[in-house]
């Protein structure tokens, strides 16, 4: 079996196993502000066992490929949202859970002016921008106990442009 991850665009039909898409696309939901501004509203799925959410900020180094994927990781207390704080595009990679281990890996890259937010307990890479600058906006769990679960692969994947 091939150990290469081919990357796909980034669509919300093809990533609805593993959570939400978040896009300002097609028509807005309201127009709010005097008229001024499009609000695309309640666009992902916040899903906390216990705690609250927070917004913190990830100032990643980029990558480049092709790229060794040697381990992913999951939150089994929250789900998490990366909103990019530039147009870069920048890759997700995810995999099914398999038997409470991760699956085969798939990769996606975000068209400008996406973002993600993984379901609860999704299997996934790291941040991975693949230009400078590397900062997001995370919507994720604050509050106590172990949030992080990694999984290292025996042998590491190889995901390919």
């Amino acid at each position: 079996m091939s150990r290469a991850v081919p990357i796909a665009p980034l669509t919300a039909e093809a990533f609805a196993p593993f959570g939400d898409v978040l896009e300002a696309t097609g028509p807005a939901d309201k127009i709010i502000n005097q008229g001024l501004c499009g609000r695309y509203h309640d666009r992902a799925q916040l899903d906390f066992a216990d705690g609250r959410a927070g917004i913190s900020l990830f100032d990643a180094q980029p990558r480049s490929l092709p790229m060794a994927l040697e381990m992913v990781e999951r939150h089994p207390e929250g789900s998490q949202a990366f909103l990019p704080m530039s147009h870069a595009p920048f890759l997700v990679i995810v995999a099914p859970d398999e038997g409470g281990r991760p699956g085969r890996p798939v990769a996606f890259q975000t068209a400008p002016g996406q973002g993600v937010n993984y379901h609860r307990g999704t299997w996934h890479g790291v941040l991975t921008p693949l230009s400078a600058p590397g900062l997001f906006a995370v919507v994720d769990r604050i509050g106590p106990g172990e949030n992080l679960e990694e999984y290292w692969f025996a042998e590491p994947y190889e995901v390919v442009g």
